[in-house]
């Protein structure tokens, strides 16, 4: 089962990586464009409609407003376009660097003290 939730994130991925590229086509029609960049952002944006704290629901928009978003972007771009991209994709996907721990570790840490700071200030404003 894991396998198969990772090869749908991964050809996700790949899905995004190929819009990507589309949008910078000059071949995809303006309005394809914007949204196609709309989508590209909001998957590679740290900030979602629904935080992904929030158990169960946190996960809707990757798992259903992401796919929507691609099915219909991919749906505007000519069909040429998408298979020049593809091979673009395949190769970025090659070229990946591996993720920085460390420095998400230092974004969660400052979050969480973020948090602490904000629930600390509270509970003094009310016992005060």
């Amino acid at each position: 089962m894991f396998k198969k939730i990772k090869d749908w994130a991964r050809e996700l991925k790949r899905q995004i990586f190929i819009l990507y590229y589309a949008y910078k086509d000059e071949r995809v029609p303006w309005y394809a464009k914007v949204f196609t960049a709309c989508v590209v952002a909001y998957a590679f944006s740290p900030i979602d409609l629904i935080p992904d704290f929030i158990p169960l629901i946190g996960f809707l928009d990757e798992v259903i407003l992401l796919p929507l978003g691609i099915m219909f972007a991919v749906k505007m771009i000519p069909k040429d376009v998408l298979t020049d991209c593809e091979v673009m994709a395949e190769e970025m996907m090659k070229n990946v660097k591996p993720k920085n721990w460390i420095v998400g570790s230092l974004i969660v840490l400052i979050w969480g003290v973020m948090i602490v700071w904000v629930v600390m200030k509270i509970y003094h404003f009310f016992n005060n």
